[in-house]
């Protein structure tokens, strides 16, 4: 069988990327390796309680690897959230909101009813939109 072991984000800063999902969503780290032959760091979090999946915090990659434009334009899109949406789980959508608005995050929305659920959404210090949500029975007539 073949599962997901992990995602990634593109981010700005490592540390202020660890600093973010440690610190202030209260994950841990599950590995933070760095080669520095070759100018890597393998950073990845995950959330405590959920040891299947992890989140890779992924330098933005420069020369070699990228030219100097394409890591600029990589790095633009990921500060206006084009680089992808993580979409995490929660009991209460509304208490979890609260508790990480305590902690420091600044939310892009309250937590609203949808068909599928209670969501609402915030994004990492990079950019990376994060959509928190408690999924509810769906349903199509739900407003």
């Amino acid at each position: 069988m073949i599962r997901i072991a992990n995602a990634q984000f593109w981010v700005h800063d490592q540390e202020e990327a660890l600093a973010f999902y440690t610190g202030t969503l209260g994950w841990e780290v599950r590995s933070d390796v760095t080669m520095s032959e070759w100018g890597f760091r393998w950073l990845v979090v995950g959330p405590s309680g959920q040891q299947d999946v992890g989140l890779v915090l992924m330098s933005i990659p420069k020369p070699p690897m990228f030219d100097v434009s394409t890591s600029s334009q990589l790095a633009e899109l990921v500060a206006k959230g084009a680089g992808g949406t993580l979409f995490l789980e929660t009991d209460d959508c509304q208490a979890s909101h609260d508790e990480l608005r305590a902690r420091g995050v600044e939310f892009n929305d309250p937590p609203t009813r949808q068909p599928y659920g209670i969501d609402t959404s915030f994004r990492d210090p990079s950019g990376n939109n994060i959509r928190l949500t408690q999924v509810l029975e769906f349903s199509p007539d739900r407003a």
